[in-house]
């Protein structure tokens, strides 16, 4: 007699909710149930009162680097328990590659978060969105923009594809942000989310109630929602439609963001031939997209386009290709396509492959000798890949509105490229379209047109083919989402999805005030001056807008010719006397670059101290020339400090960035940029025995 299967819980204000059975949850793969969800009623009044009583006050003690360094952290602890992920969620039927993206780009995506928030993100909870812009003639009247924690509770209903990764993609950038989660996964795979929330959970990284979890229905969650509240959803195009206009969400203005699975199409260039090496890079592309997790990816390729000369070849190609794929348990060696995710996904699928046979040739599919390998396979959710060729794309509506949410893809021919483009259009909003094309010419024009109807394009050719990681895989870098069919939101894309999760304020006063309030210094605000030099100050002794204003010096012709012989540098305008009295400046000027050497050399304090490195100049400008006799003078000012904390790897530390004035003789700015610099902290003193 089997064991009774685990009943599911929900992770609700630090408790953890269910204990009364309800439905079943079966694998994928041979039928047998592996969990129930719990009976039990959730109180989201109590929900949201713990995250946004608790969970948000402790959150926001925090800032951006400390959450980042918590991202790590647990990004780290979940690798470390990775194959316990991996066997449970061998019963959602994927491969061992197939839950690699779910589970390891899970985890992949907290590294990436974690590591752009401490490269990108200041040491506070007020990201400054700069430069600030004068608004007054004297300039004691400025105005800029800084994004500040909404104050609310993001909630993330999760589609059933990628339980692991879809949570955790969203939940990086709303927890960076400041934001407590509540995550809703499908009911089908939620035990693959629930296995990780536990982990998580037990991990203790995170403030209390940062992350809740629902497993079973959301009740009415959305009606209670506040105007600080965010909510993000993943799944079909119909369910996008009726979360967005819930009544709660209409009234309150709370921002939906919407990724709904799309019709993404790739497009065989018409420049390729066969024999080139874009020709059998497309043919791995399509058969990849239309078996890799057997199909069920928002980004999978839907439709391929293919010039109406190629078409019969590329047909058998893909149909030779696809006959070699070993479908069947994942255990079983050598199998390459595991199953649907539940019975009810099969039988979703196979209705909709035969509304999609109707006037269209099935080039292959169950008939062509579908019999899944494996132990019980029979009561699984197999599917056989399915390639359909629809001969009059323009005339058949169907395959432009109708997803397969499966192993499935139709072929379609066209004659120029513009019918291509103008049939990747009718699929009304992609995720994501792929070109393959050997020529950037017809890369550029494609891009051209297909970049309002597409969130991503992927251009294919066999110089990118040695690194792409292909048309399906979105990237934290890079936006996720796609317009029209596909939502209209975007995901991910760098610290542009942590900016989703805070409220952008425009702000106006005098440089002095916005220097507080932004934490960033701004030109024509009061300074600090002291004795102290600030590059002998530790990392903890810098304050924002200490200040040096330098001693001076003047340019000579000895320096102008010094210098280009130890650069190489012999531009005319700096060594033709003649030339340069034809030019706007009427004169020889020095070269930039010595002005900004002989400003380090006004500011620098040589001797051994707190800077431990200078990596890099930001922002500069040379604003006016420096002519022969000028004299010179710098400031340098605190203008931005990021505690990088303590790092085993490295002595304790942060960055600072420098703002630098070099002016002339009659107050005129002539060079203007940010220095960063490492700076040491100071030596913690052993404690006394």
């Amino acid at each position: 007699m089997s064991a009774t299967p685990p009943i599911l819980q929900s992770l609700i204000a630090d408790r953890w909710v269910g204990a009364q059975a309800a439905r079943a949850l079966h694998s994928a793969i041979n039928g047998h149930a592996v969990a129930l969800t719990h009976a039990d009623e959730i109180d989201f009044g109590e929900s949201l009162a713990y995250a946004r009583g608790q969970a948000l006050p402790a959150l926001l003690k925090l800032d951006f680097q400390q959450r980042a360094a918590i991202l790590k952290a647990l990004a780290t602890f979940l690798l470390e328990r990775k194959e316990g992920l991996y066997a449970i969620s061998a019963h959602t039927g994927g491969t061992r590659s197939d839950n690699w993206i779910d589970i390891e780009g899970g985890i992949g995506t907290l590294f990436a978060y974690a590591s752009m928030g401490r490269r990108e993100l200041p040491s506070s909870n007020v990201f400054h969105e700069g430069p600030a812009i004068p608004l007054s003639k004297e300039g004691q009247f400025i105005g800029s923009h800084i994004l500040a924690p909404k104050r609310g509770v993001a909630v993330h209903i999760n589609a059933f594809n990628f339980p692991m990764w879809g949570m955790l993609e969203k939940f990086a950038p709303s927890f960076l942000a400041g934001m407590p989660c509540i995550v809703k996964p499908a009911t089908a795979t939620s035990f693959v989310a629930e296995a990780c929330v536990r982990l998580i959970h037990e991990s203790g990284l995170l403030p209390a109630g940062s992350l809740q979890l629902i497993v079973g229905g959301s009740g009415d969650l959305l009606d209670r929602l506040e105007e600080t509240d965010v909510v993000t959803f993943t799944g079909s195009a119909d369910t996008a439609a009726m979360l967005r206009v819930n009544k709660n969400l209409v009234a309150r203005s709370i921002p939906f963001n919407g990724e709904a699975d799309s019709l993404n199409c790739a497009i065989l260039a018409p420049d390729v031939e066969a024999g080139d090496p874009e020709f059998e890079l497309f043919i791995k592309e399509v058969a990849r997209e239309m078996t890799a997790k057997t199909g069920q990816k928002c980004t999978a390729i839907r439709r391929a386009f293919v010039p109406a000369r190629h078409i019969d070849a590329v047909a058998e190609a893909l149909r030779a290709r696809l006959a070699k794929i070993k479908v069947g348990d994942p255990a079983v060696d050598g199998v390459r396509m595991g199953a649907l995710a539940s019975l009810a996904q099969q039988a979703d699928v196979a209705e909709r492959v035969a509304l999609l046979s109707a006037g269209n040739e099935v080039v292959y599919g169950a008939k062509d000798g579908f019999a899944p390998v494996g132990e019980g396979v029979s009561a699984g959710a197999f599917f056989a890949p399915t390639l359909l060729l629809c001969r009059d794309p323009f005339a058949n509506q169907q395959v432009h509105n109708l997803e397969a949410f499966g192993p499935v893809s139709t072929l379609m021919p066209y004659q120029e490229l513009d019918e291509a483009l103008s049939l990747a259009a009718k699929g009304r909003g992609s995720l994501v379209g792929s070109v393959v094309t050997k020529t950037p010419a017809i890369a550029a024009q494609a891009v051209y047109h297909a970049a309002a109807f597409h969130g991503r394009i992927l251009v294919l050719d066999r110089d990118a083919a040695k690194e792409s990681t292909g048309h399906g895989s979105p990237l934290p870098q890079l936006k996720h989402g796609g317009p029209g069919r596909a939502g209209g939101g975007e995901e991910l894309g760098g610290i542009r999805s942590v900016k989703h999760y805070l409220q952008r304020c425009a702000v106006q006063g005098s440089p002095s005030m916005l220097s507080a309030i932004t934490g960033e210094y701004q030109r024509g605000a009061k300074v600090q001056e002291d004795a102290v030099h600030p590059f002998r100050k530790h990392f903890e002794e810098i304050q924002v807008g200490d200040s040096l204003l330098t001693h001076r010096r003047t340019v000579s012709e000895a320096d102008i010719v010094n210098f280009g012989g130890v650069s190489g540098d012999y531009f005319y305008m700096h060594f033709d006397e003649v030339a340069a009295k034809d030019t706007q400046f009427g004169q020889r000027i020095a070269h930039g670059y010595f002005v900004l050497s002989a400003a380090a050399g006004l500011f620098v304090s040589p001797a051994p101290g707190p800077v431990l490195a200078n990596y890099g100049l930001d922002t500069l400008r040379f604003v006016n020339p420096v002519a022969i006799g000028d004299t010179i003078q710098a400031r340098l000012t605190c203008k931005r400090r990021i505690d990088r904390g303590n790092r085993p790897d490295q002595p304790p530390q942060g960055v600072v960035a420098w703002d630098v004035q070099v002016m002339n003789q009659r107050g005129e700015l002539v060079a203007s940029y940010d220095i960063l610099t490492l700076v040491a902290k100071k030596p913690v003193l052993p404690s006394p025995p």
